[in-house]
């Protein structure tokens, strides 16, 4: 960490960043929205836990799908055009959810909601690490800030809205990602596309350098874990929606305080390799817990609060070693990576009904479990990159010197307009 990374707090920033920041809790808020609400969608729209999952699949498979045109579209509009997209796809298709009156309907519109997810998403990460002040660690600290504030006020925005009507929750992101459309098109400065065009194909040809390639798959094993925990969890638990959504709250804001508290210190005391051993361990056994006593509601409630920590460090460590290690400009390791993680996501939940369709609600968790050991396993065939990145010896920059130049003046750019917002 450099010295400036100390001295300058990750939360002192533009009015620019904190709206892109903003917009970035807002988006990440409607990953854990539907979750209070999934077996009251079953109950009111006469729909099987399995097709009730296909919200989470239609959603993150598309934004996954989606992240790897992201940089070629960045790269034509401009940041700043980027994200107003994404935004305002996010806006009208969560109205139009919201609006629906079939299980197939609200499926069909997260689709449109995970394209502009996708948009936004990797280009608001891509924006914050080029310009918020105290460097590269300080953008990730502030990233996922707003990652572990969306996560945690999803779900309890979700159970109380849901307790009202099963459209509430859509109608009240559609309303929040309108006010993150609002800031982001006055406070963001134009950023109008520098250098080079992206290849559409660029994110898939990274995957060609195995730490990226490796730290994605890691990302999408672990993933694998947390979808099968968030998205089947709340049949086990039994709850009305306002109480499903509290114990989500409670689940979120460890998410939130491990991601930006724990997992640095973590880091800075064992290094992130051991870090994430221990980590993914932990999160193995949670998992198991689940499912060695699913009947057990206080055990589900537990565990599924206390996973929250886990994942919050992973969520910063690992986002933090693909932007760290990847030998590829930072918005296209951040595709990449995106790409491949929301696989995992995406998959999991609706592979976790099936599982306990044909065979029992101990299956899915015990596979989760395994999937999280497995990313353990992996993400040691990198150990050597991971120390290197620790001690500060960052990842071999692209060759191509226009590459690097068009990136350094995007950055310049993007800082230097939102210096003027102050």
């Amino acid at each position: 960490m450099t010295h400036s990374d100390k001295a300058v707090s990750p939360f002192q920033q533009p009015k620019a960043v904190w709206a892109v920041a903003f917009a970035c809790a807002i988006s990440f808020m409607g990953i854990g929205l539907v979750d209070p609400i999934l077996p009251s969608l079953a109950d009111k729209l006469h729909a099987t836990p399995s097709q009730v999952e296909l919200l989470f699949t239609s959603y993150l498979v598309v934004t996954a799908l989606m992240m790897l045109i992201t940089g070629w579209v960045s790269s034509r509009l401009g940041a700043k055009r980027t994200l107003i997209l994404g935004l305002a796809l996010i806006v009208v298709f969560t109205t139009l959810a919201a609006s629906a009156g079939s299980i197939d309907g609200i499926i069909g519109f997260r689709i449109g909601w995970g394209l502009g997810n996708a948009l936004f998403i990797a280009t608001s990460l891509s924006v914050i690490v080029a310009s918020a002040r105290g460097g590269f660690a300080g953008a990730i600290v502030l990233y996922e800030t707003a990652l572990g504030v969306g996560i945690a006020t999803g779900p309890l925005v979700g159970g109380l809205l849901g307790n009202v009507s099963w459209r509430g929750p859509f109608f009240g992101v559609a309303v929040l990602m309108a006010i993150s459309l609002t800031a982001t098109a006055v406070l963001l400065p134009k950023t109008p596309p520098v250098g080079r065009r992206e290849s559409i194909t660029e994110p898939i040809k990274a995957l060609r350098h195995r730490s990226l390639a490796t730290t994605s798959v890691v990302g999408l094993l672990y993933n694998w874990g947390f979808f099968t925990l968030l998205g089947y969890s709340p049949f086990l638990m039994h709850l009305s929606p306002l109480r499903l959504g509290s114990v989500f709250f409670g689940w979120g804001a460890l998410v939130a305080i491990f991601a930006v508290f724990g997992a640095p210190w973590l880091k800075e005391r064992f290094g992130t390799a051991r870090t994430l051993y221990g980590n993914f361990v932990l999160l193995a056994v949670d998992l198991a817990v689940i499912g060695t006593w699913p009947d057990n509601r206080m055990v589900v409630i537990a565990a599924v609060v206390v996973a929250g920590a886990f994942l919050g460090v992973s969520n910063t460590l690992v986002t933090t070693a693909v932007m760290s290690i990847a030998p590829v400009e930072r918005p296209v390791a951040s595709a990449t990576y995106g790409f491949v993680r929301f696989i995992g996501g995406g998959l999991a939940p609706f592979a976790a009904a099936k599982l306990v369709e044909h065979y029992n609600v101990r299956v899915p968790f015990v596979l989760g479990a395994v999937a999280v050991l497995v990313a353990a396993l992996v993400l040691s065939t990198v150990r050597r990159s991971l120390d290197a990145a620790d001690r500060g010896e960052g990842a071999a920059q692209p060759e191509t010197s226009d590459l690097a130049r068009a990136e350094r003046e995007e950055e310049m750019q993007i800082s230097a307009g939102l210096g003027n917002t102050d």
